[in-house]
Parts: C-alpha cells; structure tokens; sequence
C-alpha cells in the first residue's frame, strides 16, 4: 500500500511540475510567440500577466468554492484542462484564442496545489505527512529546473508546437494517474467558510500579503523576459538561453536549501535580507549584463537567491495564516500571482518606454518596496513572534 501511496505522491508532483511548466514555460518561448503572432516583447508577456492575474484573482474563492468538493474530481479537472490547453496553444493561429486559454487553466492553478498538498498528507501515516508535501512541492523546482528550459530547448531545436505539445503530455500521464491509481477522496472535515475568512481581519497578514506581492513582482518583473534580455543584451542564442535557463532552474534547487536552513535559524533576519540581496544581484546584473561569461555567472547567483523568494514569502505569510492553513496557502498562490501580474506589466512597460537595457531597475524598485513593507510590519508589531 505503502508503494502505491509513493507512486500516487510522484503523480502529484509531475502534475504540479505540469502546471508549472505550463505557467512559466511560456517565459522560455516568448521569442518564438512575438514571431510567430507578430507581436511585440511586451504583448508576448502579456501571457504571462493575465495568467498570473486570474489566480490572483480566482484563488481564494475558488479553494473556498472547491473546499467541499471531491479531491480526485478537482485534481482530474485540472490537469484535464492544462493538457487541453497545451493543445490549443500549439495549434492556434490566433493570439486571442491563446491568451483565452491561458485564462482557463489560471482558475484551476491555486485549486489543484491546494488539494494536491492536503491529498499528498493523506495519502501517507501522519508522522510522514509533511515529507509527503515536501515532495509535491518539489513539482514546483523541477518544473523551474527542467520543464521551463525544456520547453524552450523544445521550441528552438523543433518547433514551438512541440514545446506545448510537451507540456499536455504531462499533464496527461499525470491525469491518466490519477484517474487509475487514485481513490474517491469525498471531504469529511470541512471547515467553514467564515472560519477561513476570519483571517482577512488580522492587518499583520495583510502587511505580508503586500510584502508578497512586492517579493514576487521584484522576482518576475525580469524573470519573465529572461530570454529577451539574454538574448538582447547579453547576446546569447537561442540554444544557449536554453542551457542557462536549465542551470537557472538547477541552481534554484540548492538555494531552496540554502534559505531553507537561513529561515529555521532565523525567520526575521532572512525575510529581512532577502530584498536586500535580490536588489544587490540586480545591480550586479546591470554593470555585467552585455557581458557574457561574466552573465553566466550571474545566472548562477541569480538563480539561488531567485529560490528563496519562494520560500521566504510562503514562510513569511503564513505565519499569519495558522488558523486556516490551507486557505492561507491560497492567499500565497493568489497573491504571489498578483506580484507575477505586476512584476511583468512593470517590466514590459520599462523595455516599451525605457529599452531592456532599463528593464533590472524596475526588479531593485520593487525589492526595494518589499523592504519597507518588511520593516513597517516589524515596527508596527514589534511584541509579536516571528521564530527568531
């Protein structure tokens, strides 16, 4: 039983190494998009924002909405509708009807993380349930590691058909796994929906939230035109830009241990440091930018510290969300997408008005609010306990 609970955990993961794929492998091929429809850099980026900004959006309501629902019947519909959407990305000739379709799997995104995470812990004895959404989790690096360079390895070695048609394959392995080895999981301990809500009334979470959103918004105001900025200002290849977004990606595995182990020694002193070294990478990437080998390098760096983000800021907001963890997980996926949102609209307005050459000060404003918001949060509740 044990083996099958291990093999169900690993379909839970490649489905969330799907989502993500899907979400961010679009970053990898935004030259390959502006090309094929004819659009501009910014436009292009445009797929990412209003995916970002429907589960902002959507999040929340979606997981209080889904809260009483099936787990296996949310998880199938999901990973159904990012599968479909690859599809219709690979084929469609019109760039309407692929911004469309990054609408519909954006409602399903926050859902499927949130009861993939709760179904993960119960597929497993208690004392292994956190190990078990470790390793959900994971889904999420490996698809940074190798679904988004994949896709973009995809797009200039093939074509750009074969990068999403590689995205809907896996979302339909994971599909057909879980409709094969997963049981009906009907919700028995449904919590109510003004238990969840009661959090909203505590202004410390919503100091976090706003800190999340900056984080984010700091992270993907350049991430999201990463292939633009390689291969403008650095002047890397397509072939190349794919190699660094793998290492990119790989890097992001070991910085995700590496603030893992800063926030269990202190929370406060690493949520503190974190914008402040993401604002001192962006400066180092502005004086080395046309650079190349020094670039690589920075690749390096940028890619560790780029891990934390995601850490710090899910560690650092639902520190305020205990009562209702898994509805405090969705304001993460909810508002981490909203700074996602705001990261690329702010970035694709910087290389419209102000060239890519301009786009890093965009990402050291942003980190910059992030700071301040951090600090205003520990003033103001100074008393409070933060785990060090």
């Amino acid at each position: 039983m044990m083996k099958v609970n291990s093999a169900l955990i690993i379909i839970l993961a490649l489905g969330v190494f799907g989502i993500i794929t899907t979400e961010m492998g679009i970053i990898g091929v935004l030259p390959q998009v502006t090309q094929k429809f004819h659009i501009s850099a910014s436009e292009a980026g445009g797929l990412v924002s209003i995916f970002a900004l429907v589960v902002a959006i959507s999040g929340p309501f979606m997981t209080l909405l889904a809260s009483s629902m099936n787990r296996k019947v949310i998880l199938l519909a999901a990973v159904l509708i990012f599968a479909i959407s690859n599809i219709v990305y690979a084929y469609t000739a019109k760039f309407e009807v692929m911004l469309a379709f990054r609408i519909l799997p954006a409602i399903f995104h926050p859902v499927f993380f949130s009861v993939a995470l709760v179904t993960a812990a119960k597929l497993v004895p208690a004392d292994k349930s956190s190990k078990a959404v470790t390793n959900v989790f994971a889904g999420i690096t490996v698809g940074f590691a190798f679904g988004v360079p994949l896709t973009s390895y995809l797009a200039e070695q093939f074509s750009l058909e074969a990068a999403f048609l590689f995205g809907a394959l896996v979302s339909a392995i994971a599909f057909l796994g879980i409709l094969i080895g997963l049981p009906s999981m009907p919700v028995t301990d449904k919590m109510s929906y003004g238990k969840q809500l009661g959090i909203l009334r505590k202004p410390q979470l919503w100091l976090n939230i706003v800190t999340v959103v900056f984080i984010f918004a700091a992270m993907f105001t350049v991430y999201s035109y990463f292939a633009e900025y390689l291969g403008q200002v650095t002047h890397m290849d397509g072939s190349v830009i794919s190699l660094m977004l793998m290492v990119f990606g790989l890097i992001m595995i070991l910085g995700n241990y590496i603030f893992g182990g800063l926030l269990h020694k202190s929370m406060t002193k690493t949520v503190i440091l974190f914008p402040l070294l993401y604002a001192a990478v962006y400066l180092i990437t502005n004086y080395l930018g046309s650079y190349f080998i020094p670039m690589v390098v920075v690749v390096f760096i940028w890619g560790a510290v780029h891990s934390g983000g995601l850490i710090v800021s899910q560690t650092w907001l639902t520190t305020e969300a205990k009562e209702a963890p898994e509805f405090g997980n969705s304001l993460f996926v909810s508002f981490s997408n909203l700074g996602i949102t705001l990261g690329t609209f702010v970035g694709g307005w910087f290389i419209s008005h102000l060239g890519i050459h301009q786009l890093i000060w965009s990402g050291i404003g942003f980190s910059l609010l992030a700071f301040l918001f951090i600090m205003i949060k520990i003033k103001a509740f100074k008393g409070a306990d933060f785990r060090g």
